[in-house]
Order: C-alpha cells, then structure tokens, then sequence
C-alpha cells in the first residue's frame, strides 16, 4: 500500500506533478512494450516485467534494504543499456529517423539538374532492364537514391558518373561482368557506382527463402532513404524495398509508378505535393 499511500500524498501537494509523472510513466512503459514485441522479444518480455516488478517493491523504503535498493533505483539505465546491446539496428534505426533532416515525403521533391523528359527516359530504361534481366533469371541490385549518397558505400564500389541506359545496366549485371554481384547507386539519370557493397539487414523476420540481395536491399533502406530494385536471380522476381520493407511481385507498370513517385514525377500516398520541374 505504500506505493498508493505515495501517490495520494503527492496528488494533495502537487496534483499536477502527480499526473504529468502517471502518464510519463505510462507512455514510458507502453513505448517499451511496443518496441519489444516489433522486435519478437515476447520472451524478454516475461522476464523484464517480474523483474521490474521485484525491483520497484526492493527499492521502496518500506522494505529497507539500502544498497539492492540504490542499485535497483538505476534499473532503468540498465534496461537502456540491455535495449542498446540486444538490438543494435533497430536502435540505430530509430535514431537515424530522429536526426533526418527530411521526411520520407518530403524526399519526393527533390530538383534534378535534368529535365523530366531525361527523367522519364531514365525510368524507362531502368524498367525496360529490370524486365529483359528477369525474363533470363539474371539477378540484380539497384539503388535509386534522391538525397546525398552515403561515401563509403560509394567508395566500397567502383565510380562510373555515367548516363543511365537500359544497355548498361543489363550489361552490368551480365553473370561474366567483374561488377554484377555488387549494387549499382543511381540518382537522377546516371548511374554514380557500381559493385557497391551494402550492408545487410539484421532483421529475423525476412523470409528465409530470400537471398543475400534481398537482405542487402532491406538494410540499405533500414538505414538510408533510398529504394532498391531487386531481381531475384532464381525466380526472376522483381521486388522494391523502401524503409526497411519489402514488397514483391512488381510489374512494369507498378515499378514505373514507383520510380515516378520516387523521382517526384508523380504525386505520392504521403504527400499530394508534386516535384518542381526543372531544367538545364
């Protein structure tokens, strides 16, 4: 009854204080048990809470046990430190979303030193590979990216700073090309590197069947807002990755729409704005 005796206390004193700490608390714990069970760790679950349970009646005064008590008063840098050590990624993740300057949406405006013509082209073209390098099972990895390109990803590849064609990216990713098992990073119509090694997603939830393309694929959106265009080198699937997420099954037209939105040359779900046309 002390923790209630505690609370009455503090609502005849501060009655505001008391709130503002009830819904703090509550929001705390809620955020914990949301991030837990996104991440499958409904078994941590079932030992974290007796746990926190057994330390907020140990810390109390009415039991009196000093130095468990101080100890346990800090429980909760402990279970901070636990989150950081048992899910790097997802934490990393969320605080790369956190420092974004830009929203997801708001990459969809993004000015081009070319013409929506030249755009346009480039998305034909991508499309146009995706589709003749599925219909011969030849895998793929393409990264379209609308901001800064992260450096060392670029610099793990070789630099190309070349006009995108339809031609050349098949003949990139051609089985006998010394750069196909590698990602080519494209922005605007030009394709900046190829042979780029990704990092590869953590995540248990992706499908065992999916290769180490897919994987690459998710983790480069995990932790850069970018787009991969993936071709399974076995099915001859076509997949998109955005955030983190996986979506399969693409044909030529939903994979045109994709780009457009991508490019900002269509409106997107998000956002009803449309990229500002520009020209040389």
């Amino acid at each position: 009854m002390w923790f209630l005796e505690n609370i009455y206390n503090k609502m005849v004193d501060k009655p505001w204080a008391c709130v503002l700490d009830i819904v703090l608390t509550a929001l705390l714990i809620y955020a914990a048990i949301v991030f837990l069970q996104k991440n499958n760790a409904k078994r941590l679950m079932l030992y974290l809470l007796p746990l926190a349970v057994v330390g907020i009646v140990l810390s109390s005064d009415v039991v009196g046990l000093t130095v468990i008590g101080s100890l346990l008063s800090y429980s909760i840098i402990l279970v901070i430190i636990v989150v950081i050590l048992l899910f790097p990624q997802e934490v990393r993740r969320g605080l790369l979303k956190l420092a974004s300057p830009k929203e997801t949406h708001e990459a969809y405006t993004t000015t081009y030193d070319v013409s929506d013509d030249e755009l346009h082209a480039a998305i034909n073209d991508i499309v146009r590979a995706a589709q003749n390098m599925s219909k011969k099972n030849v895998g793929a990895l393409i990264v379209i990216s609308t901001q800064n390109l992260p450096e060392h990803i670029i610099d793990s590849g070789t630099t190309l700073d070349a006009v995108l064609t339809c031609p050349l990216l098949e003949s990139i990713f051609n089985t006998k090309a010394p750069l196909h098992d590698g990602a080519v990073f494209v922005r605007g119509n030009r394709i900046v590197a190829a042979g780029c090694f990704l990092p590869l997603s953590q995540s248990i939830n992706i499908d065992k069947e999916l290769g180490t393309r897919h994987r690459a694929a998710i983790g480069v959106t995990e932790n850069y807002n970018v787009m991969a265009i993936i071709v399974s080198e076995e099915t001859g699937v076509i997949s998109v990755a955005q955030q983190g997420k996986l979506t399969r099954y693409f044909d030529s037209q939903m994979l045109t729409d994709k780009l457009e939105q991508t490019y900002g040359l269509a409106a997107t779900p998000s956002s009803t704005r449309k990229r500002r046309k520009s020209g040389r």
